[in-house]
């Protein structure tokens, strides 16, 4: 099933400020809310949705790439994976509603689902930045890749938990648990307090008793993997997507990070590409311009045959429909351009040099003399 597009779940247009995509979640959250709809499936549903909705269009990074490209420039879409339950959903966005806890907004006190919520234990992954090489052909229409990179991966030996044999973890002694260290420093201005996540146990607030030996207690390894990426048809050069939850996999369980992925367009030997079209040079004689052909020229899919009129003017360009890039995330395609131009030759024979003399005072080859400086044609090109 399609999902429905983020503007139209909140309710807001394309051109929505950042306040007013703010505003209009804040109200469909409290509309939705679990709490004043209990047992409530399909009110629940609604509330992950604007959520969701929220979290891409309250990011401008995230909210350019699906302007650009819709739910597939978002790996498949964003989903909430990523929390274990509505309650993370809730910690995630709490800064909107100005409290402790979303429910805190709402009814003034801490919810009971608030109460009592855990430290989240383990260290975020870092985001990895790839650059993906991709030819004309390979845009024209989307590709899957798959490359190889280096990246942190979970330890299978102690499924990134970072402790041997399933042994327990302590509170750390340097923060006590708190996760944080805190130094408070005096000056004529008053009193100052400077607050930094805990070196010994990475904010966590506890550490393992005997770490693994396969990662050495991190909870990840680094490894060479493979990941596949699915180009969609129509990119530029600088266009970007992200797989998410696909980065460096976290310290000790801790959330993987994502793989920004940006495209570089491989210059293509001789089709220049002008948004979704493409321009092909075509080269023919003289006589073939002035009489008439059929050429075959290249696509990006193969060869084509292609008319040419007689007495078509050079720098004429003629379409083939449909035949350049595929629309980003529209239907149809651009067209191919083929820009007649006239071959003349470096060298030419005796006889030919002969025989174009003999075209020289022919009426219908003379060029007009209307700005007084032109010569007829040969001449130009010193024949």
């Amino acid at each position: 099933m399609s999902k429905r597009d983020y503007y139209e779940i909140l309710g807001v247009a394309k051109t929505a400020s950042a306040d007013e995509v703010k505003k209009a979640y804040r109200k469909i959250a409290m509309q939705f809310h679990p709490d004043r709809n209990p047992d409530n499936k399909e009110a629940e549903e609604k509330f992950k949705e604007a959520t969701e909705a929220y979290e891409v269009l309250s990011d401008a990074t995230k909210r350019q790439r699906y302007d650009q490209f819709g739910h597939s420039g978002l790996h498949g879409g964003q989903d909430f994976h990523g929390f274990s339950n509505v309650n993370d959903i809730f910690s995630h966005f709490s800064d909107i509603f100005g409290g402790s806890s979303i429910f805190d907004d709402f009814f003034g006190q801490t919810s009971s689902r608030g109460r009592g919520r855990r430290r989240s234990t383990g260290t975020p992954g870092s985001d990895l930045r790839v650059t993906l090489k991709v030819t004309l052909e390979e845009i024209a229409s989307g590709v899957s890749k798959k490359i190889k990179i280096k990246k942190h991966v979970t330890c299978e030996s102690c499924k990134g938990t970072g402790s041997d044999g399933g042994s327990s973890t302590k509170t750390c002694s340097v923060c006590n648990g708190a996760g944080e260290i805190r130094n408070v420093s005096r000056s004529v201005f008053g009193q100052f307090v400077n607050i930094q996540p805990c070196s010994n146990c990475n904010g966590e607030g506890t550490v393992v008793d005997k770490p693994c030996r396969a990662c050495v207690g991190d909870g990840r390894k680094l490894e060479e993997v493979t990941v596949k990426i699915d180009v969609p048809a129509g990119v530029s050069d600088g266009n970007y997507m992200t797989l998410r939850g696909q980065g460096n996999s976290g310290l000790r369980g801790g959330p993987a990070g994502d793989i920004i992925v940006v495209f570089q367009e491989i210059p293509h030997d001789y089709f220049k590409r002008e948004g979704d079209d493409i321009l092909y040079d075509l080269f023919i004689s003289f006589p073939e311009i002035v009489l008439g052909t059929e050429v075959e020229v290249p696509t990006l899919n193969g060869k084509a045959k292609l008319k040419i009129d007689g007495g078509t003017q050079p720098g004429k360009l003629l379409r083939m429909r449909e035949k350049g890039i595929q629309h980003l995330n529209q239907h149809g395609a651009g067209d191919e351009l083929v820009r007649v131009n006239i071959f003349v030759p470096k060298k030419i024979s005796v006889k030919e040099r002969e025989l174009l003399k003999e075209l020289l005072d022919m009426p219908n080859i003379k060029i007009s003399s209307g700005s007084g400086d032109d010569k007829n044609f040969f001449k130009r090109f010193g024949l």
